[in-house]
């Protein structure tokens, strides 16, 4: 499927999310390798420093909390006064972690997971876009990186395919908005990169793709103007055929498989932010925000 508005060949413009490793780093390298200038957005600051230093005078390094709309606003001001409006938006920034509905710390983690993985690709867009609106003849790619994960559920990841699950309903959303217009919307929903986001994983894991080939396959993608980008492609066939047997039969397979872990087991990757979410928000049912 493509979008209706089909860009150029190449980027000058760009802001990451997520850029301090794994897929969103392996795209800000490819795209500062192609000469763009590109916003750098993440926690690691030597991390994203030192990607800043590969090309002088063409980035810009910001460590804001992707679900706080007010510090994305900022960071939007200060890109665009410093190298105007880009024309590639790409929310990568996200978190994973296995999850267990009869925790109780584990609905903080489930809140910090939306937060992060769906709250954040809106809040990344939001100032870009309404400045985009007023210059309707600037084209503009705005790319979600959701997952196959949110294709459908899977047990002890309910957290994670939810939000994931999520993201790919707002971005269909977000496309039917702007259909007919310069801006294009993208999802990319990967299988499993090796990144430290799978580094814990206790199951196979097919098609394990590096994050430097899945960075071009997805601007490649973008550039050719599909809407809906899928890493591996031969993942997403896979996915699809097993969402056609039967309820009781897929989840079966499923449930034999490990399951991811959970924060605080071995293996479990972290959450930032995630003590703001505390347990102690769901001890009281009067508690509310």
């Amino acid at each position: 499927m493509r979008s209706a508005t089909v860009l150029r060949h190449g980027f000058q413009n760009a802001v990451v999310t997520g850029a301090c490793g794994g897929l969103g780093q392996a795209l800000a390298r490819t795209l500062l390798a192609q000469g763009a200038h590109v916003a750098l957005l993440g926690l690691d600051r030597p991390a994203l420093e030192a990607l800043a230093a590969s090309a002088p005078g063409r980035c810009g390094v910001y460590t804001p909390d992707v679900s706080r709309a007010q510090a994305m606003q900022q960071v939007a001001r200060d890109w665009m006064a410093r190298a105007g409006l880009p024309d590639l938006v790409i929310a990568n920034a996200g978190v994973a972690g296995g999850f267990d509905t009869a925790e109780i710390g584990d609905l903080a983690v489930m809140r910090r997971m939306l937060e992060i993985n769906l709250l954040g690709p809106a809040t990344t867009f939001s100032p870009f876009l309404n400045v985009l609106r007023t210059e309707p003849d600037r084209a503009c790619a705005l790319v979600g990186v959701a997952s196959i994960a949110g294709w459908r559920g899977m047990p002890g990841n309910g957290a994670y395919c939810a939000s994931k699950g999520g993201l790919i309903r707002y971005l269909q959303s977000l496309r039917a908005e702007l259909r007919g217009t310069a801006i294009s919307v993208h999802t990319v929903s990967p299988g499993y990169l090796r990144t430290a986001l799978t580094a814990g994983n206790r199951f196979a894991m097919p098609g394990l793709m590096e994050p430097e080939a899945a960075a071009r396959a997805l601007l490649a993608g973008v550039e050719r103007g599909r809407a809906h980008i899928v890493l591996p492609r031969r993942v997403g066939w896979l996915a699809r055929v097993l969402a056609c047997l039967p309820d009781a039969w897929h989840d079966s397979l499923l449930s034999s498989q490990p399951r991811k872990p959970r924060p605080g087991e071995q293996g479990a990757s972290v959450i930032p932010g995630l003590e703001r979410s505390g347990p102690e928000r769901y001890s009281n049912d009067s508690d509310a925000d």
